[in-house]
């Protein structure tokens, strides 16, 4: 669905065209009429209700303790030091949530960092609990300690990841948004654009962008169907006229150094977030620290651990796991292998080559979920290709087989790789596994993929998956590439149970 620009002039921005309901529409009541702090307001509830919540966790993982600790069975009655503790477990790890600054605005609602410091809570609770304990010699109950803690661990993060996800509903609904201005040139501010509207459950909506002097047109009103505010030297204008939440600069030889400085100063006088993209993109997490270097704070950039003792811990845990999964899930095996068999002629397995770690071919398992001989169809259905245009696909294949439908709708026909994982050619998790043809179409980027084991699920899984345009597939992949890491693998784990479910982009 499109809706039309209005023009609106003084109050807002001359629009003319028309573009997605992402879009400007009504732009100054919609969103200069509201403010700013009208815009963030929901951020305090957000807060107190977390603080609310976070007690109220702890005040059920106190009562389960006690309940353990002191059960019928036990013939130690409850003293007043652990009806206290049951008192004072919730003021408690409040006060914990607030020294490792888990309330804190710009640790939430996005990335890992809310739950990294939920657990920094945890131990530092355990820690201390234990060494006052000690030093003062007070009477307190292990068994209620040992149960509580990490049941109040577990209660604060299941209902912060659950609140997390309410929010991102509601963003995508158009909702508790900030609103974003986009300053820099023109390749990189529709890039950066793309980007943010892909992953709407940041919360950023743009609304214009400010861009050089050599760029900018007085005649046209947008650029990429977004709407041109001003030049570079008018951003502080802008964002005061507007009201704008976010400004947004992207790397640019007119925004040195003392021009940033000038407009950080500009922007202190508004209420305006300013955010820095750096030149280096797809680096994320631990691999990034400000360090002071000359009295300037300088990005320093460490290397990807591809090697050593964590790439060990990777392939021990990959194998375990598989072998684990095999063991468990061999029923499953067996009853989708015989009803592959069943139901059309053919092979149960389907082996195709792939392209490994450092550039090796290997065979590649899955059960079969196409007809005999699909491989030599190809040609006959190319004009129906629905695919990222190298990748071929069609979601209404005829040569799908099915059983194969259902197979493909939960990803049952990947489990045979489970034995390639045991062989060590795949991980659990890492980049898709290519085929020759592809690579012979790879640019320099794309070859840093061929640094890890490709995996039985990764960053394309839960992605979006065949729905991906091909750019995108290339840039999941080196991003997985620069920031491996055994937590970010156990994220893409988990979000691999919904992503499978939901089927989306499974075709």
């Amino acid at each position: 669905m499109t809706i039309s620009f209005v023009e609106i002039r003084d109050d807002s921005v001359r629009y003319s065209g028309s573009a997605s309901t992402r879009g400007w529409y009504s732009y100054a009541a919609r969103f200069r009429g509201e403010g700013t702090e009208a815009r963030r307001v929901w951020r305090a509830d957000y807060v107190r209700r977390l603080v609310v919540t976070d007690a109220l966790s702890a005040l059920l993982a106190a009562l389960a303790g006690f309940a353990v600790r002191f059960a019928p069975a036990d013939t130690a009655a409850p003293g007043y030091a652990s009806v206290w503790t049951l008192a004072l477990l919730p003021v408690v790890w409040v006060g914990a949530m607030v020294v490792a600054r888990s309330y804190e605005e710009r640790f939430l609602w996005v990335g890992p960092e809310e739950f990294r410091r939920v657990f920094f809570a945890a131990m530092m609770l355990l820690a201390t609990v234990g060494t006052v304990s000690w030093a003062f010699r007070l009477e307190v109950a292990r068994g209620f300690v040992i149960v509580a803690v990490p049941l109040v661990t577990v209660f604060t993060l299941l209902q912060r990841y659950v609140q997390r996800k309410m929010l991102h509903r509601a963003r995508r609904r158009g909702e508790r948004l900030q609103t974003t201005i986009l300053v820099g040139h023109r390749n990189a501010v529709a890039a950066l654009d793309e980007q943010l509207e892909r992953e709407a459950h940041h919360g950023y909506r743009v609304i214009g962008c400010c861009l050089p002097a050599d760029q900018y047109d007085p005649t046209a009103d947008a650029f990429n169907g977004l709407p041109v505010l001003g030049e570079l030297d008018e951003v502080a204008a802008v964002v005061a006229k507007y009201e704008v939440d976010t400004v947004a600069v992207l790397p640019c030889p007119e925004l040195d150094g003392p021009a940033l400085r000038r407009l950080g100063w500009d922007l202190e006088k508004t209420r305006a977030e300013l955010l820095l993209a750096p030149a280096v993109t797809e680096i994320v997490g631990p691999r990034v620290r400000i360090r002071p270097v000359c009295g300037l704070p300088l990005l320093h950039m460490e290397r990807p651990e591809l090697t050593g003792a964590r790439r060990i811990v990777k392939n021990l845990f990959d194998r375990t796991s598989a072998s684990l999964g095999v063991f468990f899930l061999l029923p499953v095996l067996l009853g989708i292998a015989l009803a592959v068999k069943v139901t059309s002629r053919g092979p149960v397995f389907y082996s195709q080559q792939r392209v490994g770690r450092d550039g090796e071919v290997f065979s590649m398992l899955k059960f079969r979920s196409m007809v005999a001989g699909a491989d030599r169809m190809v040609k006959d259905l190319s004009h129906g290709d629905e695919g990222n245009g190298v990748l071929f696909k069609m979601k209404a294949d005829p040569r799908v087989t099915r059983v194969g439908k259902l197979l493909r709708r939960y990803s049952l026909d990947e489990l045979p790789q489970l034995f390639n994982v045991i062989r060590g050619e795949m991980s659990l998790v890492g980049p898709r596994p290519p085929l020759p043809t592809e690579v012979e179409r790879y640019g320099f980027d794309m070859h840093r993929r061929f640094l890890v084991k490709p995996g039985l699920t990764g960053l394309w899984q839960v992605s979006g998956r065949s729905d991906l345009s091909w750019d995108d597939s290339v840039r999941i992949d080196v991003r997985y590439v620069e920031n491996w890491s055994l937590t970010f693998d156990f994220m893409i784990l988990w979000k691999t149970v919904g992503a499978v479910l939901r089927g989306s982009g499974a075709y």
